[in-house]
C-alpha cells in the first residue's frame, strides 16, 4: 500500500499550520530527507507566502545552490551568536571583506562554504605544510576565527 511521499508529508503539514492563517511560520529543516525537486518545490511554496505577506522563518542546513539564492535574508549562528544577518545576496562580499580566509571561491555554493567556514574543518592541519598542528592548537585558532566573526559583525 503506497502512503504519501515525505514531500506531500511537508506541503500537508505547512497546509494544516495555514489553516489558522498565521502571520509568521516557523520551519525547521522543511527540505531535510527531501529530493531536490521536491525541496525547491517546498522552498517556492514558502517563497509564495512570503509574497502574499507571511513571515517565513527557516532553519535549513547547507541548502542547493538554488535554495539559497531564493533567501531574502540569511542569518549565520555559530556556537549560539550571530556572525551574520542582513540580506542573503550580500554574504558573499560582506565575508570576502573581511580577508581571504573568508571569500567564497567563485564556484562553491555558498552555505556550502559558510558552513565550513563556521566549522572546525576549515582550520589547515599544517602550519605551512611544515608541521603538523595539535588538536589543541586547531581548537584554539578556530575560536580565534569565531571570536573574529563576532567582533567583525
Amino acid at each position: 500500500m503506497k502512503g504519501v511521499s515525505g514531500g506531500e508529508r511537508k506541503r500537508t503539514s505547512i497546509g494544516l499550520e495555514l489553516v489558522t492563517n498565521p502571520s509568521l511560520i516557523f520551519l525547521d529543516e522543511p527540505t531535510t530527507g527531501l529530493d531536490s525537486f521536491t525541496a525547491a518545490t517546498v522552498i517556492d511554496t514558502l517563497r509564495d507566502l512570503a509574497k502574499a505577506g507571511r513571515t517565513i522563518i527557516t532553519t535549513i542546513h547547507q541548502p542547493k545552490t538554488e535554495i539559497y539564492e531564493s533567501f531574502d535574508r540569511l542569518m549565520l549562528l555559530v556556537q549560539g551568536k550571530i556572525i551574520y544577518f542582513n540580506e542573503a545576496k550580500q554574504a558573499v562580499d560582506y565575508f570576502g571583506g573581511l580577508g581571504p580566509r573568508y571569500a567564497c571561491p567563485d564556484w562553491d555554493n555558498p552555505a556550502d562554504f559558510f558552513m565550513e567556514m563556521m566549522s572546525i574543518e576549515s582550520v589547515p592541519e599544517t602550519d605551512g605544510g611544515k608541521r603538523y598542528k595539535t588538536k589543541p592548537e586547531m581548537i584554539q585558532e578556530h575560536q580565534a576565527s569565531i571570536d573574529f566573526l563576532c567582533e567583525s559583525y
